[in-house]
């Protein structure tokens, strides 16, 4: 209404009033009526900005890629910004240039210009393997850069997601990368194998150690046992020649035994002969009624008896009558061992 206005900006805008030719008054988060027919109005974004980018350039050994990343950037220094691009606003409120968004294409410019020289000199597997360290350097310069400062911008961040191969060189590194993975796995094989042949001939030689460990027990075992045997026989036939001459001597013993036997024998029976026909020449003279009686002479009761039963019985003839009490009877059988009658 009759040129006043109010505007109102959020505290990450960055707001200037120019009037006359000067600053009238700036800052974030403002908010005021102006007059606009003589009031130009600059707005300034200070939030941080993403900014993605794809570029295609060449290694060191002349191979094709694309680095894909995003920059993150913000307006620190206004004023500067201002003094080189124009943010002026319009009665609409909206941006009277296209410098605003032209401000993203001049960072991402510096960014593809850092990456450039960067790539040149890596080959092409660096590259692809170093896109992390390869950020790192770019961001180191372009926080540095000239350009960046002088439009009062703040680099706050810079990745880079990946740097990829045209697709038949990716086929090829992919090809060398399996035949290198494969060349791996069949050392890794070979030594898996080479690991068990190793350990089965361990295995076999420590059996083969203990079959001749146990062989020399074992003929160690036969050779005691061997010696042991002629020791007992040695002993055996020690013990049978002690025998062989014991029974040698035992031998002479009983001869000279048996020699003296014979010898006192023949001695005792020329003695008896001696005696006999010593006797028998001083009998001779004798009647054989007196030689019954010295035969009698020492005899037990029950001889004397019989002998008188047999004088009886040879002068039976002579006899009349003869009378034996039972009491004699039962005394002879008594006599001779036999039971008495009841």
């Amino acid at each position: 209404m009759f040129g006043f206005r109010f505007i109102k900006v959020p505290p990450t805008t960055y707001l200037l009033r120019y009037a006359d030719g000067k600053v009238r008054q700036e800052g974030a988060g403002l908010s005021f009526f102006y007059y606009a027919p003589t009031t130009t109005l600059v707005s300034v974004p200070l939030a941080s900005k993403d900014v993605p980018f794809i570029f295609a350039d060449v290694t060191a050994d002349f191979q094709e890629v694309s680095v894909q990343g995003q920059v993150t950037y913000r307006i620190a220094r206004p004023h500067e910004t201002a003094g080189l691009l124009n943010f002026t606003l319009d009665a609409g409120g909206r941006y009277v240039s296209d410098d605003p968004e032209k401000l993203g294409e001049r960072v991402i410019n510096q960014v593809h210009v850092l990456v450039r020289g960067e790539v040149e000199r890596l080959t092409l597997r660096d590259a692809v393997r170093g896109a992390e360290a390869l950020a790192g350097r770019v961001l180191a310069k372009l926080v540095d850069a000239p350009a960046i400062a002088s439009l009062g911008l703040e680099v706050l961040g810079l990745s880079i997601v990946a740097v990829r191969p045209t697709p038949d060189t990716a086929r090829a590194l992919e090809a060398e990368q399996r035949e290198a993975l494969l060349r791996e796995a069949d050392q890794a094989t070979y030594t898996r194998r080479n690991a068990a042949i190793e350990q089965e001939r361990a295995i076999q030689e420590n059996q083969l150690n203990t079959e001749i460990a146990v062989e020399n027990k074992r003929r160690q075992i036969e050779e005691a046992k061997r010696e042991a045997m002629r020791s007992v026989r040695e002993k055996e036939r020690q013990i049978q020649r002690e025998d062989m001459e014991g029974s040698v001597a035992l031998e002479e013993q009983r001869r000279q035994l048996v020699a003296t036997a014979a010898e006192n024998a023949r001695a005792e029976a020329d003695a008896r002969a001696y005696a006999a026909s010593a006797l028998a020449g001083a009998l001779g003279g004798l009647s054989p009624e007196a030689l019954e009686v010295l035969a009698s002479t020492g005899m037990d009761s029950g001889r004397l008896v019989a002998l008188a039963f047999r004088r009886l019985a040879q002068n039976a003839e002579k006899i009349g009558h003869l009378n034996v009490s039972p009491d004699l009877l039962r005394e002879l059988i008594d006599r001779d061992g036999a039971a008495p009658s009841a």
